[in-house]
């Protein structure tokens, strides 16, 4: 029997490239980017408005398996947030605050 051993990757942090913390964007397009995690599988990605704290709504909760995805929101205030995952192990999420503005 060959025994298939999963990487621990729970020690690993995800980095944010886009929107990072503070960014005000002008467009309701938004492209959340974050670099890849050696040994993850997929990746768990949250958005709350304003923020998970208090949210008012969960504007997604999905897994996907890219380090990028592309979502449509309204104007307002958001937190975003990505960890990586795999069968037996996952990272800490890593969290942004950003707004849309007109």
């Amino acid at each position: 029997d060959d025994i298939v051993e999963v990487e621990d990757i729970s020690n690993q942090t995800i980095t944010i490239l886009a929107p990072t913390s503070g960014s005000v964007l002008t467009t309701a397009t938004i492209n959340f980017s974050w670099n890849a995690v050696e040994d993850a599988e997929n990746y768990k990605l949250q958005i709350a408005t304003p923020n998970f704290e208090s949210a008012n709504q969960i504007m997604l909760d999905t897994t996907i398996n890219e380090t990028n995805f592309f979502q449509v929101l309204e104007l307002g205030s958001y937190e975003w947030r990505v960890r990586a995952q795999n069968s037996d192990f996952q990272t800490n999420y890593t969290t942004q605050s950003f707004t849309i503005e007109e």
